[in-house]
């Protein structure tokens, strides 16, 4: 007979989950791991090759709903954005053919060359943010380091101005809580003005770019649509820039805390690093893998569905648990153990599999190599201050820490 204990509860909002989901999620993809939780309406998938196949699958499994809210919006809210808030669906919530046009078009624009004239820019600015620290002997990581690099990185990607930096960021407080979380109404209104801004600033963003282009993302997809009007319009422009500005930094300030945070929880795997900097590649891998900043992700069924010999009813709404998938036994040998040595690290779900592998992959490993690059050449005596209690976003899908203070000699 099956075990269901947990299953019946299943809370991803409770504080024993959001400290550490892990012994929770272990102990549901191996007793139960698919199960309806009426709670959050949405059936839950924990096995590595039952999530592997649904990402590999987007007949039967839909995207359309990845960037939905998972409660209902209170009604302010809702007025607030008809009145102002117009994407339209284009990669992580867009299902083929459309998405097939669209990500050749995206694929184009975040070239390698793109990548490459980015990385000088980016190690510049690791180098300047912790030596900008170092002379504290202490701070948070998270606030110094790993929140601004890659909010400054993305928004360079975009072309936005670097003065402009604090005020995006500003705009994207509380996001997460507003589409994977359970906001209160008044956040909802206070989060649906500022996405209603955010989004009339793309706008007028994308409008002087079609006027000027410049040597820049945006200005990539922008001469593409100037080619030819219908290969990508400037509505779908401004939604791809809109979603990568948010998407593409909170994920990697997540994944840089968390790999620090693991490297530093096992302070022989540090060390090992330190002496031998070429692990540091395989390194982000198990990080992305053992600690991964996208903990759960969505789907949607287009008919009726058999996952891991269950029955699923057509339209019924998905959570993947990536962070229990990336556990599974059958895929990693000792998965709990974080292992910077690992031969399959990189065969992880963290970017998720198939048509919307996510575009940002590279960028964001690039970016977590060069701060463990810097941090090991500046100050490898680095270490986390003991006994400090760590606070994470209630929200199901994006897992870091809210801070991490560290130290040094």
């Amino acid at each position: 007979m099956t075990d269901t204990r947990g299953a019946d509860d299943f809370d991803p909002f409770s504080a024993d989950y959001l400290a550490d989901p892990y012994p929770i999620l272990n102990r549901l993809r191996e007793r139960t791991p698919v199960f309806y939780a009426p709670e959050l309406d949405m059936w839950v998938v924990s096995r590595f090759a039952d999530v592997e196949e649904i990402f590999k699958d987007p007949e039967r499994f839909s995207a359309a709903i990845t960037q939905d809210p998972i409660y209902p919006l209170a009604p302010e809210a809702r007025q607030i954005l008809a009145e102002g808030f117009r994407p339209t669906p284009t990669m992580s919530n867009c299902d083929p053919p459309r998405h097939a046009r669209i990500r050749a078009h995206n694929v184009r624009a975040f070239s390698p060359r793109r990548m490459a004239t980015l990385e000088p820019t980016i190690r510049e600015r690791t180098l300047a943010l912790i030596d900008r620290m170092l002379p504290k002997g202490r701070a948070d990581l998270v606030a110094e380091l790993a929140f601004p690099l890659p909010a400054l990185t993305i928004f360079t990607l975009i072309g936005f101005p670097d003065e402009d930096a604090e005020m995006l960021k500003g705009w994207c407080g509380n996001r997460m809580a507003f589409s994977w979380g359970r906001p209160s109404p008044q956040l909802q209104i206070e989060v649906a003005g500022n996405m209603v801004t955010y989004w009339r600033y793309c706008e007028r963003f994308v409008a002087e770019r079609l006027a000027n282009p410049q040597d820049d993302f945006t200005s990539d997809l922008i001469r593409i649509h100037l080619a030819d009007p219908g290969a990508l319009s400037a509505e779908e422009i401004t939604s791809v820039a809109y979603g990568l500005s948010f998407a593409g930094h909170e994920t990697t300030t997540n994944l840089i805390s968390n790999t620090l945070r693991r490297l530093l929880t096992h302070d022989e795997q540090w060390r090992a690093l330190c002496a031998e900097p070429a692990l540091i590649p395989n390194a982000v891998e198990e990080g992305l893998r053992h600690d991964t900043s996208v903990v759960a992700w969505r789907r949607i069924t287009t008919r009726p569905v058999t996952i891991g010999g269950m029955t699923v009813p057509q339209g019924a709404k998905l959570m993947l648990l990536l962070a229990a998938a990336d556990r599974d036994p059958r895929q990693f040998p000792e998965p709990d153990e974080f292992d910077i040595r690992r031969t399959n690290a990189r065969t992880h779900l963290a970017f998720g599999k198939g048509i919307h592998f996510c575009l940002g992959a590279a960028l964001a490993r690039l970016q977590v190599k060069i701060v463990l690059e810097s941090l090991i050449e500046r100050v490898p005596t680095l270490r986390l201050v003991p006994d400090q209690r760590l606070g994470f976003h209630p929200n199901i899908s994006f897992r870091g820490p809210q801070y991490l203070w560290m130290e040094w000699n």
